[in-house]
């Protein structure tokens, strides 16, 4: 058998980035949350098209951190999640004590189902959760013009989708708040790291204090932080915490190296964009779903998801990838459908999960394969030659 020979990703930190950390590194700096950090926060807001960004130690912190922030602000309730997402979405909302609602995909773009997450708004929701997976657009001009009818947050999780856009706009900057990750295998890496970003100035304050203790001091508004010191006399204003909050500061290290990363990011996603439309014009459509949304995509995988549930047709599959060292993930994010997970035992009731049949279908015959900038397309060609093969 052929030897494709396809990793989930190819190592996106260079030599060069490599040499202005060291570089760095030299100068003996100061290690966390310094002027790197700021910098990295600044840059990347104007490059979302936002005002405000605060830069933490992972996408899964910006989740919690976000979720915390609308409890705070906006009291506790019903968030609606996706069934397929990262963990760390539908975990960010239990940590907080908000109650999370759940909803179908659209097979075509395999965000939320849109019609579900309509009829499932109600007095008890406080935000839509939207999982941007794997680089495809999920708004809608109805959906967006709905929330702002009903004065509903929406918040974005972008973390698998940097640049995407939604006419025109960049995912990330249409919400209330938007959460990235800069983990490895994402569209740029920090190593470890993620952001939160958002217009809205009560937010950005909020999530300044949570992402370091709920200390006061960490506030960018002087005039909120004197009200906190006026109001708590008998304490060090250097030592007010506001909220019972978290230790989730970016390193210094991760600054740079986002900053680096940033400078290349819109050129990387130019490449993710074409190979997935090079590789979705060249897989079987009879075998292999093609006719996915692309408008605005910017995917950092390849979704492979089967037409039909023919579970001997997947075992095929799967034995002849692994053979191949085609590297895959079943289940495409997160592992598929999050109510089949041990962590929602109690949450949702038995069975829940046959209640979504778009997501089941994806939880037991949908992957994800590699898709990176300096994937060539004679390789993509092979893989999807190799693909259409399998019998």
């Amino acid at each position: 058998m052929n030897k494709i020979d396809l990793p989930l990703m190819d190592n996106n930190i260079t030599r060069d980035d490599l040499d202005v950390l060291i570089e760095f590194l030299q100068g003996e700096p100061r290690l966390t949350q310094g002027e790197n950090v700021k910098a990295f926060e600044e840059e990347w807001s104007r490059w979302l098209g936002v005002k405000y960004s605060v830069y933490v130690n992972s996408g899964s912190s910006a989740n919690l951190a976000t979720i915390h922030a609308l409890r705070h602000l906006y009291g506790a309730g019903e968030v609606i999640v996706p069934t397929l997402t990262w963990v760390s979405d539908i975990s960010a909302v239990l940590h907080a004590g908000m109650t999370p609602v759940f909803v179908d995909i659209d097979p075509r773009t395999l965000c939320m189902d849109e019609e579900q997450v309509l009829a499932r708004l109600g007095e008890k929701t406080r935000a839509v959760f939207m999982t941007y997976v794997q680089g495809f657009n999920g708004l809608s001009e109805r959906l967006l013009d709905t929330l702002q009818a009903r004065n509903i947050p929406l918040l974005e999780d972008v973390c698998e989708s940097h640049g995407a856009e939604f006419n025109g706009q960049k995912l990330g900057s249409f919400g209330l708040a938007s959460n990235f990750s800069f983990y490895y295998a994402h569209h740029m890496s920090t190593i470890e790291g993620g952001m939160i970003s958002t217009n809205d100035e009560a937010f950005y304050q909020a999530v300044r204090l949570l992402r370091s203790h709920g200390m006061v001091r960490e506030l960018s508004d002087e005039a909120l932080k004197q009200r906190y010191v006026a109001q708590n006399p008998e304490l060090n204003p250097e030592f007010i915490f506001a909220y019972p909050a978290f230790n989730i500061r970016g390193t210094e290290i991760g600054g740079v190296l986002g900053r680096r990363q940033l400078q290349r990011l819109d050129s990387n996603n130019s490449v993710r964009r074409k190979n997935l439309e090079y590789f979705l014009a060249r897989l079987d459509g009879d075998k292999y779903r093609t006719d996915y949304e692309l408008a605005g995509s910017c995917n950092y995988a390849f979704p492979l998801i089967l037409r039909q549930p023919d579970f001997a047709f997947r075992d095929r599959l799967e034995t002849a990838m692994r053979g191949a060292a085609i590297e895959f993930r079943r289940g495409n994010a997160g592992g598929g459908n999050q109510l089949r997970q041990p962590y929602l035992k109690g949450i949702v009731s038995p069975g829940a999960w046959l209640d979504y049949p778009e997501v089941e279908h994806v939880h037991h015959f949908g992957y994800y394969l590699g898709n990176f900038p300096t994937l060539d397309t004679g390789k993509i060609g092979e893989l999807c030659q190799f693909l259409n093969s399998i019998q």
